[in-house]
C-alpha cells in the first residue's frame, strides 16, 4: 500500500498530554506533521506543545463534551488552515469486579472512551472531508477479546471498534479513511496505574503468552505511525494482535470457562479494591470534573 507523506499534514491528536498521545505527537513531529494537541492537562499539553519540532498549539477540552470539541475543530481550522489526520486517543480505565464497581467510574470509562470519540468524529468530520483526511479510532486488545474485572474497558472498546467500521462504511465515498489501532498491555500511566492493584497485576500475569506482557511503548507508536502512513484500516501495535482477528469467534467462550477459574481463585482478595479510575490520567479526568462541578 502507497503511503502519504507526513510532511506538513496537519495532525490532531486527543488525550496528547501522556502516553501513546504524547508519544505519537513527537513522532508525528519529527517526520514534519504540525500538531493539534486536546486533552484535559492543559500544563502537561503545554509542555509537550513546546517540545515538538514543528508548529504546534494545544487546546484544553474534555472530549465528551460536544459545544467544546466543536469549538476545538473550529479554532484548529483556523489556526492550521486544514486539518487533515485526527486521532481519537484520549481513553481512561477502571477495574475490580462490576458488582462492587464505582458506577460513576464506570459509566465515565464509557462516556470518555466511547461517546467521547464519537464526540471527536462528529466535530472534525467537516474539516476531514474537506482534507479527504484520515481519522484513527485507538481501541485495544479488549476490543477483540473479552476479560473479567474490565468490563467498562472492554464494552467502552468493543463500542468504538465496531462505530469505527460502521463510520468507515458512511464515509468513505467522501475520501475520508478511517481505521483502527490496536494495542495490548503497552508502558503507559494507565497500564502502570492498573498494575498498581496487586489482583489487577496478577490476573494479568497469569494470561497467555504473549497477552500477559507489557509491551515497550515506543515500537507501538512506531507501528502506529506507520499505518497513518498507509492510511490503513487496522493498526496493530504489537505484531502478533493481526493473528487475534482470526480467532476471536472462539475467545468469549474459552475466556468464560478459564475466567470463572481465575476468578474463584482471587475471590477472597476481591474485597476492597480501588474501583475508580487508574493511573494519572484518571486523575487528572476526575480532577478536572470535580473542578467543573464546583
Amino acid at each position: 500500500m502507497s503511503r502519504v507523506g507526513l510532511e506538513g499534514q496537519v495532525a490532531v491528536v486527543t488525550g496528547a498530554a501522556r502516553g501513546v498521545g504524547e508519544l505519537l505527537a513527537r513522532k508525528l513531529s519529527a517526520r514534519g506533521a504540525r500538531i493539534a494537541l486536546v486533552g484535559l492537562e492543559e500544563e502537561a499539553l503545554k509542555k509537550v506543545s513546546g517540545r515538538l519540532h514543528t508548529d504546534s498549539a494545544h487546546w484544553y477540552a474534555d472530549v465528551t463534551d460536544h459545544e467544546a470539541m466543536s469549538r476545538v475543530a473550529a479554532e484548529v481550522k483556523e489556526r492550521f488552515g486544514k486539518v487533515d489526520i485526527v486521532v481519537a486517543n484520549a481513553g481512561v480505565a477502571n477495574g475490580g469486579p462490576f458488582a462492587d464497581s464505582d458506577p460513576v467510574a464506570w459509566r465515565r470509562v464509557i462516556e470518555v472512551n466511547l461517546i467521547g470519540s464519537a464526540v471527536t468524529a462528529r466535530a472534525f468530520l467537516p474539516v476531514l472531508t474537506e482534507s479527504r483526511g484520515y481519522l484513527l479510532q485507538v481501541a485495544s486488545l479488549a476490543a477483540i477479546t473479552p476479560a473479567p474485572m474490565m468490563t467498562a474497558y472492554c464494552a467502552s472498546k468493543s463500542g468504538v471498534e465496531a462505530y469505527a467500521h460502521s463510520l468507515r462504511a458512511e464515509v468513505g465515498h467522501q475520501g475520508v479513511r478511517v481505521g483502527i489501532a490496536y494495542l495490548s498491555w503497552t508502558d503507559t500511566d494507565m497500564v502502570r496505574g492498573a498494575d498498581q492493584d496487586d489482583v489487577m497485576r496478577e490476573l494479568r500475569q497469569r494470561l497467555p503468552w504473549p497477552s500477559n506482557k507489557t509491551y515497550p511503548l515506543g515500537p507501538a507508536v512506531d507501528r502506529i505511525v506507520a499505518g497513518m502512513e498507509r492510511r490503513s484500516a487496522h493498526v496493530y501495535g504489537q505484531w502478533w494482535l493481526r493473528g487475534m482477528q482470526g480467532v476471536r469467534g472462539y475467545l468469549p467462550a474459552l475466556i468464560g470457562t478459564v475466567g470463572q477459574r481465575e476468578m474463584k481463585r482471587f475471590a477472597p482478595r476481591l474485597q476492597g479494591m480501588r474501583t475508580g479510575l487508574v493511573g494519572a490520567g484518571g486523575a487528572a479526568d476526575e480532577e478536572a470534573r470535580a473542578t467543573h462541578r464546583n
